[in-house]
């Protein structure tokens, strides 16, 4: 796609679009990108960037990560801050798979120990942590039991024996989003999730073992920091979200926010996907509590998964965790709204942040952060396709230009349909396993959406967030064995 004639470019990696652009801009949008990612970003994110650049109370820019695609109102990759006070609330700012995210988790094993057992590590993990639409975990909780897990989230799990109190102190929030208000949230969306926590679902979802090799340990301090000490280091990384749980909320949100919108708060928006209520208005505060709820789902999910992780290495191996060094990194949000304290216009003030596949990204001495990480930033865990590799990057002071948001993965070229039509799974399964990438999958279908092709350069991606000065590269991790929903 040529760069559209509305984008100007302001740096090498900042290309913007003026609120002379669209009929009802109250800022102007912000994309990142070099010339080659902006040329293949579809034409429905100049849309949708510009289409959020028009909601009630947003501040300084509508914003476009380098991995962006077209989403569903917002683009996949978006972030919009807006005044608590004066603002809105949208579902499409957030994502139907309410905080979607990564968590990575280091050893002190090196690829050579690791090898021997790699399938049998990656087929039991393949058993233990079901994956695909419809999967179902191995606790059983009533709905108030599940009730309870999403107002506590993944405290809830540590309690019960599911991880370690550590794990709390490397999770955004400690590991419980507070607000979190199970009234809020219909029994249909209960009903979808009260079954699924320790799953990771379909799609982009995955589990994967991976190597940091010494050439790709570009910030040695900050990655010993991070926990990776070790040449060849193996360490697990995945990505999952609150399941059909989340989808619910955001569903019953959008249909009534779309009921009231206009007809009680005179809201009109471009694009129905963006409906959105006032932050401080009953629905709208009703919609927060509910995703929170989501939020809390998510961070129990991926601590149950965490859990399972841990005893399969153990069994496998023969050690305990503690012994081979399974700690957590960071766990990461993608999609979420969360009020933080910014400085805009000069002044610190209160504002509700969208991220919408996106990630946060604090920067070093903020107040958010575990005191471990404080000197050299936020851990920032950036998932890239099953082929490829993915990265860990840490927040910047000059993150402050994008609310400390950055990028959250490599980001889709190609739909889904199209990615199918290119790639055949089983054939891709057994050419990966010859690279020396052992892959468990649910679909060969969803295998071949998911296929390498199908995404950006990651490296091109990272170098953007590096080169506009919102997060740094730290390491960069090579896949050797991925369960795939």
């Amino acid at each position: 796609m040529p760069i559209p004639s509305a984008a100007q470019k302001i740096s090498d990696t900042i290309w913007e679009i003026p609120t002379s652009h669209k009929e009802g801009m109250r800022v102007p949008a912000r994309i990142y990108a070099t010339e080659k990612l902006m040329g293949e970003m579809d034409e429905g994110v100049i849309d949708q960037v510009t289409n959020v650049a028009t909601l009630p109370g947003i501040l300084e820019y509508a914003y476009c990560m380098p991995d962006g695609h077209w989403g569903y109102g917002f683009p996949i990759g978006g972030v919009a801050a807006m005044d608590a006070e004066e603002g809105v609330i949208s579902p499409g700012g957030i994502g139907f798979d309410i905080c979607c995210g990564m968590r990575l988790v280091t050893t002190n094993l090196t690829h050579d120990e690791v090898k021997p057992h790699l399938k049998k590590l990656v087929d039991r993990l393949f058993e233990r942590v079901p994956a695909g639409v419809g999967s179902t975990g191995f606790l059983k909780l009533s709905h108030n039991a599940f009730r309870t897990v999403v107002e506590e989230g993944a405290r809830w799990c540590v309690k019960k024996g599911y991880g370690w109190e550590e794990d709390l102190e490397r999770t955004e929030e400690g590991g419980c989003i507070a607000g979190a208000d199970a009234s809020r949230i219909s029994r249909k969306a209960v009903e979808r999730g009260f079954n699924q926590i320790g799953t990771l679902g379909s799609g982009n979802h995955y589990l994967e073992i991976q190597v940091a090799k010494p050439a790709f340990v570009y910030d040695k301090k900050t990655a010993e920091v991070f926990g990776i000490t070790v040449p060849d280091q193996v360490v697990v990384m995945f990505h999952c979200g609150s399941r059909g749980f989340g989808h619910q909320v955001a569903t019953d949100y959008l249909q009534l926010f779309l009921k009231v919108m206009q007809r009680k708060y005179g809201i009109r928006v471009r694009d129905r996907e963006l409906a959105c209520a006032p932050f401080r208005s009953p629905e709208g505060q009703d919609y927060f509590a509910a995703m929170r709820c989501g939020v809390n789902m998510s961070l129990a999910n991926r601590q149950v998964i965490l859990h399972r992780i841990r005893e399969v290495f153990s069994e496998v191996l023969g050690r305990s965790a503690e012994e081979m060094g399974m700690r957590m990194v960071y766990d990461v949000a993608h999609n979420t709204a969360k009020l933080e304290r910014h400085v805009v216009d000069g002044a610190e003030r209160e504002v509700l942040v969208h991220r919408k596949g996106a990630t946060r990204a604090f920067g070093p001495g903020m107040a958010d952060l575990p005191q471990h990480y404080r000197q050299v930033g936020q851990p920032v865990i950036i998932g890239g396709s099953m082929e490829t590799g993915s990265y860990l990057l840490a927040g910047v002071e000059s993150g402050a230009q994008t609310f400390f948001s950055t990028a959250h993965g490599s980001g889709r070229t190609m739909s889904r349909t199209r990615a199918r039509k290119q790639f055949h799974g089983k054939r891709l399964q057994q050419e990966m396993e010859q690279r020396g990438i052992y892959v468990r999958t649910v679909s060969f279908r969803g295998l071949a959406e998911e296929a390498g092709g199908a995404y950006k350069d990651i490296d091109e991606v990272i170098n953007v967030t590096q080169q506009a000065g919102i997060s740094r590269r730290v390491v960069r991790f090579i896949p050797i064995g991925n369960v795939k929903g």
